[in-house]
């Protein structure tokens, strides 16, 4: 996965915090639709700085995808699988499937919480700094960066 990055600080053991600001999954166009008020929200992290940038440098960071991707199917997908699982389970037990639905969606969700907080006491994401942006204010627009310029 890679995404574009500003560097807020660099540190003497080869690493740098970097931020990114979030949009809301409404793109953040509130002005064109009314506004829904939703928050912008700055994403800061740790990043390996190989080839030391410094402090408000716009740079390329990659990270590995797939616990990215492991963390997506557990938060979406498992509350659904024990869903049906659960009124599958629940219909043929005699007309409870909805109720033995409901309660496999709740285990779901106590799954992914379970799951959230092993996470972030392992926090195995590695972030890497590999490149330096593009100067072009055109390339970095492309990419989702209009607040970090």
């Amino acid at each position: 996965m890679e995404q574009l990055v500003r560097v807020k600080e660099v540190y003497d053991n080869g690493t740098a915090q970097v931020y990114r600001i979030r949009e809301s999954a409404c793109s953040g166009d509130c002005h064109k639709c009314s506004g829904c008020g939703a928050a912008k929200e700055t994403v800061v992290f740790t990043a390996e700085n190989p080839i030391g940038a410094g402090p408000g440098d716009l740079v390329r960071v990659e990270s590995e995808t797939a616990p990215v991707l492991k963390a997506a199917a557990v938060l979406y997908v498992a509350p659904l699988v024990l869903f049906f699982l659960g009124y599958y389970i629940g219909y043929r037990l005699g007309n409870l499937g909805a109720l033995v639905g409901a309660v496999g969606f709740v285990l779901g969700i106590v799954l992914v919480v379970v799951y959230d907080r092993k996470v972030m006491k392992k926090s195995d994401l590695i972030y890497k700094i590999t490149a330096f942006a593009g100067n072009s204010r055109q390339e970095e627009t492309k990419k989702g960066d209009n607040d970090l310029g």
